[in-house]
């Protein structure tokens, strides 16, 4: 039975499972969410997620949702036979990139969220943008990117060798090549703009978004 994927197929938490898979090299079927009230059901609220939220993820009969579980849960499984290396088996060196994976979902994530909610959300829905939530997140991300440009000298990527915490990075950001005007914050900073690159330039990350 394929690996089977239920979620809204521009949504960032499914492209960032998408993305995983995609690393990974596992063939799997995207059901996409075409009608919310699919996914409010009593059948999925009690078979799929509590909280009728996606992506979920059904792997012959174990099913999971969440979009960073789905993904530990892949790569705990199928790295192994995979010819990559996400999360490295040795303590040390898996230590470092949870290190940076805490960066990501403490730092970098918060404010660009906020800006791609009014920038893509929001438009998209015929809904005001709010310019002032947009400069807070602007101004947010800037201070951060400031530090991940000292982090990443001399570096391609955050711990040395590509791992799930620059992994984490790629869909935030491809959002704000995609769909703003605000590129800028990576392209300003050489070594910010080299890691994304090499992000962005990945097979799986064409794959993706292709």
């Amino acid at each position: 039975m394929a690996i089977k994927l239920i979620g809204f197929p521009q949504s960032p938490n499914t492209l960032r499972v998408v993305l995983t898979l995609n690393e990974l090299g596992l063939p799997f079927e995207l059901e996409p969410v075409t009608d919310i009230k699919t996914i409010k059901t009593e059948d999925f609220l009690a078979n799929k997620h509590p909280f009728g939220k996606v992506p979920v993820l059904c792997d012959d009969d174990f099913v999971i949702h969440e979009s960073r579980a789905i993904c530990r849960y892949l790569i705990s499984k199928y790295q192994k036979d995979a010819n990559i290396v996400l999360i490295p088996d040795d303590l040390n060196k898996a230590s470092i990139v949870e290190q940076y994976i805490s960066y990501e979902i403490s730092y970098y994530d918060p404010p660009l969220s906020k800006i791609l909610y009014q920038e893509v959300f929001n438009k998209r829905n015929g809904r005001p943008v709010d310019e002032a939530v947009v400069k807070q997140g602007l101004e947010e991300i800037e201070k951060v990117l400031d530090i991940y440009e000292k982090v990443l000298e001399g570096k391609d990527y955050l711990s040395g060798e590509y791992s799930f915490a620059d992994h984490l990075h790629t869909v935030r950001a491809q959002g704000i090549y995609a769909a703003t005007a605000y590129s800028d914050i990576f392209e300003k900073r050489p070594n910010v703009k080299r890691w994304i690159t090499n992000l962005r330039n990945r097979d799986a990350c064409k794959k993706t978004y292709a």
